[in-house]
């Protein structure tokens, strides 16, 4: 099936374009309906005008709290929907944590990529996390989002090694070409149908193997 996906963005946008070019290249079969970011002016809403995809700026300044943003953010993103109950909501560097008033309308449909083989290192600056520690392996996790940072279920992941010589930034850019390879395939993998959930409610995917190495 088709997905219609809903992209959510604070930043450069680097993984949203891996989106646009999968989709643009066949390799993903969705439509982007919209692309919200939370802070106006950042490169992600470029990326995304020039693909000709509907963008949309939600500050979560001018809200009081975090549930009044999710509310209005919800009603933005259903009413860009055709089948809201059915679309996928991507967070590709979007850096506010969801509540509930969101999450609760997107069950298991809202997936976030983050640069950490989860469960280490959640939160901000995961490749600076991972230097400190003296990991030897690190990459990149896919995963299902729930109110917590980080810590919804897997749903696949990427490694990479850490080298001698790495310091955050060329550390954080060999992660990153991996997180491009990894978001579209599993958005692929859904768009598949082929995403199921056990006896746990942990999700599996028939027919891949959720891991890649660099």
């Amino acid at each position: 099936m088709s997905l219609e996906l809903v992209v959510l963005v604070s930043g450069s946008g680097t993984n949203l374009q891996a989106i646009l070019d999968a989709v643009a290249q066949g390799t993903l079969d969705a439509s982007l309906r919209l692309v919200v970011s939370n802070v106006a002016g950042v490169k992600a809403l470029a990326r995304a005008e020039a693909a000709s995809v509907a963008t949309c700026v939600l500050s979560h300044k001018q809200f009081g709290s975090r549930q009044q943003f999710d509310a209005a953010l919800l009603e933005v993103v259903r009413g860009a929907c055709a089948e809201p109950d059915r679309a996928i909501v991507v967070l590709a560097g979007f850096m506010r944590i969801l509540t509930p008033t969101f999450l609760d309308a997107f069950p298991r449909r809202v997936v976030n990529i983050h640069p950490s083989l989860l469960p280490a290192f959640p939160g901000v600056d995961a490749q600076l996390q991972a230097l400190q520690k003296g990991v030897r392996i690190t990459g990149c996790t896919a995963h299902l989002v729930d109110a917590g940072t980080d810590t919804g279920p897997i749903l696949a992941q990427a490694a990479v090694p850490v080298l001698d010589d790495d310091d955050r930034d060329r550390l954080a850019a060999r992660i990153l070409v991996q997180e491009h390879r990894l978001l579209p395939s599993v958005l692929q993998w859904i768009a598949e149908d082929r995403l199921r959930f056990d006896e746990q409610g942990r999700p599996r995917f028939s027919g891949v193997v959720p891991a890649f190495l660099a």
